[in-house]
């Protein structure tokens, strides 16, 4: 069981919904250039919230970035480590698991890629924030003036025209608030079923490689040495030459269907996201090992 709250806002409301105060939040923090110079600090109040997701978003894309990095320079560095080993079996191993590392981290890299375009989708919300925040401020000006008007010049002729403004102001209003409501409702959707899809192709792939990893440590005796006995020769090099290619065969018959309904299917696989085939059991032979393989999201379970 998840150990979380139903929501995770922020507790501290009161019943009226404003935010209750602390002792902290009594100490105002003091101006400085960097705050004057933070990305929200000029931004309309509408597209505030949505502005500092996407400052986060973004952080959290490099990270990805940089993670799929470290998996490259990760597995370049246990290649070279197997080789000075001067072990033919660690040497082989070694390199065909840096291999699989590497294609992990390709993998990796390319999910930092969709969450990036997931949020240029949300990048269209906020920028359809801003353009509605002019025109409620602007309903609102007018709104002030005709009541300071009334309470101080109750017969100004200039009553009349605020009124017409306003009316016209309204209908703009109604306008904007109609395209920010379709194009949020629209955006939000396209941005998150986007990263959910990329996830699940991520994860997907990954066990692909992390199962054939598993195949390949198998080829490695790990039988203790009596001192003095001579090693026996690695005799596993076509073996996972084998896995190998099995690995790229599957990511590459990995396929996008299943999850959705097959209108969504369709649009989905239009817009270049994926959704992971969910395939019935099935054998195949694979060197010497005849392997059950069960299909779900195209990672692969395997029973001798």
């Amino acid at each position: 069981m998840l150990n979380r709250a139903l929501s995770i806002r922020s507790q501290n409301r009161s019943s009226t919904g404003t935010t209750t105060s602390t002792p902290s939040q009594h100490h105002r923090k003091p101006f400085s250039f960097p705050s004057l110079r933070s990305p929200t600090f000029t931004q309309p109040d509408l597209s505030k919230r949505l502005t500092r997701l996407l400052k986060s978003s973004s952080s959290l894309t490099s990270h990805h970035e940089s993670a799929a990095k470290e998996r490259l320079s990760i597995a370049t560095q246990l290649s070279e480590w197997g080789e000075a080993t001067q072990d033919d079996s660690i040497s082989d191993i070694s390199d065909k698991i840096g291999v699989l590392l590497s294609e992990i981290g390709e993998q990796e890299d390319n999910y930092a890629h969709a969450l990036d375009d997931a949020r240029a989708a949300l990048k269209v919300i906020r920028n359809t924030e801003r353009s509605v925040q002019p025109t409620r401020e602007g309903k609102k000006k007018i709104g002030d003036e005709i009541a300071k008007l009334k309470s101080k010049e109750p017969q100004s002729t200039k009553l009349v025209v605020l009124e017409q403004e306003l009316v016209r102001a309204e209908a703009e209003g109604l306008v904007a608030e109609a395209q920010l409501s379709n194009v949020t409702r629209q955006k939000l959707k396209e941005a998150y079923q986007a990263e959910f899809l990329a996830t699940i192709e991520r994860a997907d792939k990954q066990i692909i490689l992390a199962r054939h990893g598993l195949r390949l440590l198998e080829l490695l005796d790990d039988t203790p040495v009596v001192p003095g006995d001579v090693k026996p020769a690695y005799p596993h090099a076509g073996q996972a030459r084998q896995i190998l290619n099995d690995a790229e065969d599957d990511l590459r018959d990995w396929r996008p269907s299943g999850l959705l309904g097959e209108e969504e299917d369709s649009k989905v696989s239009g817009s270049g996201a994926a959704v992971p085939q969910v395939d019935k059991g099935k054998e195949v032979d694979r060197g010497s090992v005849t392997e059950t393989v069960v299909n779900v999201g195209n990672g692969t379970a395997a029973a001798n």
